[in-house]
């Protein structure tokens, strides 16, 4: 980003009393969503597989309606507080304008599906909201937690990393020697200072990178609905994030999808303690 864009954006951000409205808002919208995932546990699910780019049912990729219905009722009480926002939903496909100046709810209904409906408790709600395409606010709410219960994991830039309205802040057990980080494949082996860990969740990821029991997390190619709530968890509480463009691992300022709908956006992502960014950033340099 240039210099004069980078003027721009601070010139035009949003007062904090605004970024404490919109957190409160989608911390609000995210134990709505948690309420509605754990109402449907035990029952049975609707589900649907989307076709795969060829046209095919592949049965990897599984909508209930669940998904479905959370999203909705995030998309009318979002419509009611703030009318003017722009939405990108994983389940309701509507092209969002997103012109750089809108600020924009990423929302991800169930992010860990297949998890959800085979009843695997590693599943979460994921809404992240960007201005100018710069993750500001982030409100995860997971079926787990450092708590081991559920709850909302949320932040704002220039806040603190909360945990259902509380400051989290986790000191690190010096005699733990070997850490945990999530990978898209397990297969990082003994040569880096961590075990690796997939939950099938991206956003479980990102909040667990953020409340410190993760290191590290990489996704290959991630939505932006995967991660754009994580994001500001992640940077609220310390950590550093990072996307790869043709220039390598860069600092990720904003979502940008080069002319093309956010709802595009897919790129490579490393996030976590800056030191863990910075040895997967190495090890990944040429994928």
């Amino acid at each position: 980003m240039s210099q004069q864009a980078s003027v721009r954006d601070e010139a035009a951000a949003p007062p904090d009393a605004m970024l404490l409205e919109v957190e409160e808002t989608a911390l609000a919208l995210a134990r709505l969503a948690g309420a509605e995932i754990q109402g449907a546990l035990g029952r049975t699910l609707a589900i649907r597989y989307k076709k795969s780019a060829e046209g095919t049912a592949a049965f990897h990729d599984p909508v209930s309606d669940v998904d479905h219905a959370v999203e909705t009722l995030i998309r009318v009480r979002l419509a009611e507080r703030f009318p003017a926002h722009e939405i990108i939903g994983e389940e309701i496909q509507e092209e969002a304008p997103a012109r750089e100046d809108d600020w924009l709810w990423a929302i991800d209904p169930i992010d860990g599906t297949t998890n959800f409906i085979n009843g695997f408790p590693l599943f979460a709600a994921s809404i992240g909201v960007l201005h100018r395409g710069r993750p500001l606010v982030g409100a995860l709410w997971c079926s787990t937690s450092h708590a081991l219960r559920a709850g909302v994991y949320h932040a704002r830039a220039g806040g603190r990393l909360r945990f259902e309205g509380e400051p989290l802040t986790r000191e690190a057990n010096l005699a733990v020697r070997r850490h945990l980080a999530a990978e898209p494949w397990a297969s990082a082996g003994g040569a880096l200072p961590w075990e690796v860990r997939k939950t099938g969740s991206a956003a479980i990821e990102c909040a667990f990178v953020a409340a410190g029991l993760l290191r590290v997390a990489r996704f290959a190619r991630p939505h932006i609905w995967d991660v754009a709530g994580g994001v500001a968890l992640v940077r609220a509480a310390g950590g550093e994030v990072r996307t790869k463009t043709p220039r390598g691992w860069l600092p990720l300022e904003r979502f940008e999808a080069e002319g093309s709908p956010l709802r595009r956006w897919r790129q490579p992502v490393i996030l976590g303690e800056p030191e863990a960014v910075q040895i997967l950033c190495r090890r990944h340099g040429r994928d």
